[in-house]
């Protein structure tokens, strides 16, 4: 068997600063994505962990670490994550990085979010069980970027389905989010000198300008609030709902 992979490299030249990615068929029929890397390439799973393991029986270490945890509290009333679980964590943690930014750069959106998900909900499990501070924060450090790149995938995939207004709102949706990030480290101030910030804010103006877009029903649900126009504020929230 050949297992030279020049004639891939070859055909597919390296782009420094673009994320690089593809869905190919594997041999067996299955699809795989491919990411090209400055050292050749990444092949990662579709389903699943992108490495296609299954840790311990389990679909992914997060969900193999979540039943531990619970037979731990059962038995001795705390978890916390031990070193070579700590290892491995981190492992699954740059595997579902690599295969967010390929769903990023394919334009494959709900894929994207649901990979960011598993990413925040992981983070979150940190957090609770880190054995450590310095652990903790190698970790969160990295939680508003996740949240942005989540927003971004939310943002897209509205305007994909014609709903450019829930797009904004799921811009705002996003800030919220970073705005909580930035404070839990006291940096408030910090938020809008913010890139990740910065660019949404520049996505918002820019939808609002394609589509002619004036107040969301959200922000007028806010304004109505604060006008004390309660009846107003009510047949919004009606609205709101019939548009989910």
């Amino acid at each position: 068997m050949n297992q030279d992979m020049d004639f891939i490299l070859k055909d597919w030249e390296f782009k420094p600063g673009v994320a690089q990615a593809r869905l190919i068929q594997a041999r067996d029929g299955r699809q795989v994505i491919q990411l090209r890397i400055d050292l050749g390439l990444l092949q990662l799973e579709t389903t699943g962990r992108p490495d296609g393991a299954r840790p311990h029986g389990h679909a992914t270490f997060f969900e193999h670490l979540r039943e531990q945890a619970r037979l731990s509290k059962k038995a001795e009333g705390s978890f916390t994550l031990s070193d070579e679980q700590c290892q491995d964590a981190d492992r699954e943690f740059l595997q579902f990085y690599h295969r967010r930014m390929c769903w990023l750069a394919l334009r494959q959106y709900p894929r994207a979010i649901k990979d960011a998900d598993h990413t925040l909900a992981f983070m979150d499990f940190v957090k609770r069980h880190a054995p450590n501070e310095d652990y903790l924060n190698a970790h969160e450090q990295y939680r508003g970027f996740v949240l942005f790149q989540r927003t971004q995938a939310a943002a897209a995939l509205a305007v994909e389905n014609e709903t450019p207004q829930k797009a904004i709102e799921e811009i705002h949706a996003g800030l919220d989010r970073l705005r909580e990030f930035f404070a839990s480290y006291e940096r408030e101030e910090d938020l809008e000198e913010s890139g990740m910030v910065q660019h949404l804010r520049h996505v918002e103006a820019s939808l609002r300008q394609q589509f002619k877009i004036g107040p969301t029903l959200q922000e007028q649900l806010q304004q109505a609030i604060a006008d004390e126009d309660y009846e107003r504020a009510a047949r919004l929230r009606d609205k709101m709902k019939e548009n989910e």
